[in-house]
């Protein structure tokens, strides 16, 4: 064979033993599971803006899964917030970071009694916190200089939308009518530490409301989580709570009050008003077990 004809072999060689590694390379590179990205941990706690109280602060906040479902939404007070609260009636009002725009609360208000008010197990010194379902705008429009204040106060949500035994109650203006529970403990004589109430206003229910007596967070306690009474209906789209919890946190020496346990609930499109200003509103609601 002749050094020309030689040549020529190797190089044919060394070609077909490139494209043979080509194409094992890519068989291979075929064979093996195509690598899938982690999925995106949204989980974490995320605050509104800080408001100032008298001598401390306060913030409401929300926290959430790793798939990003909220499982708390409540505000966390400073101790010193507590510590030195005004002599006469005062309100804060708390924003919500944008991370809770899937609940259906707005923001959070918490109106300081240090008197109390009636009924008489409430004549004490304590905290109504608002988990308002409307703006704030909305909120401040609940007052007297609308001619029609007095029959949207009136009005009633249909009974589906409140929980069985509910009644009616106290009406004010920037809140709406307030509905309370009388198999709560503190009407048949027991001490008052805290109690769950709802509000409506024009016939639908527009906050919720954990009541806290000082007196039970003055004595620190421990996380306790209390089931609330829920409704058949809602009328307003979001997660929502099944319980409220109250804890003081000696680690951050904050006290937080806050809705847990939130599911998702859908609100109905449509809805009618019927004679008497009632609200009739088909309503269905989702769960996550």
């Amino acid at each position: 064979m002749s050094p020309t004809h030689r040549s020529s072999r190797k190089s044919v060689v060394r070609c077909m033993a490139s494209v043979c590694a080509v194409v094992a390379a890519t068989i291979l590179g075929c064979s093996e599971t195509t690598p899938t990205s982690a999925p995106v941990d949204r989980s974490g706690t995320f605050y509104g803006n800080t408001t100032s109280m008298e001598a401390g602060s306060g913030r409401a906040y929300v926290t959430l899964d790793a798939a990003g479902a909220p499982m708390e939404l409540g505000v966390a007070l400073t101790e010193a917030a507590l510590a030195k609260l005004p002599t006469a009636n005062a309100e804060f009002v708390f924003p919500l970071p944008g991370q809770a725009s899937v609940t259906a609360y707005q923001h959070v208000v918490i109106n300081w009694v240090p008197t109390g008010h009636e009924p008489a197990p409430y004549l004490v010194p304590h905290l109504d916190v608002h988990f308002y379902m409307i703006s704030a705008q909305a909120r401040n429009a609940i007052t007297s200089a609308d001619p029609a204040y007095a029959t949207k106060l009136a009005r009633q949500p249909t009974a589906s939308f409140l929980p069985a035994g509910y009644v009616m109650g106290t009406g004010m203006q920037r809140m709406g009518m307030h509905w309370s529970d009388p198999a709560s403990p503190e009407l048949s004589g027991q001490p008052f530490t805290s109690t769950y109430l709802y509000g409506s206003y024009d016939g639908k229910i527009t906050f919720v409301e954990p009541m806290i007596a000082k007196s039970y967070l003055d004595s620190k306690p421990a996380l306790a989580v209390r089931p609330v009474k829920l409704p058949q209906q809602s009328s307003t789209t979001g997660y929502q709570a099944t319980a409220y919890s109250t804890v003081y946190d000696a680690t951050k020496t904050e006290f937080r009050i806050a809705l847990v346990n939130l599911v998702p609930v859908v609100a109905s499109p449509s809805a009618s008003r019927v004679p008497g200003g009632m609200l009739s509103v088909l309503r269905s609601r989702s769960t996550k077990s």
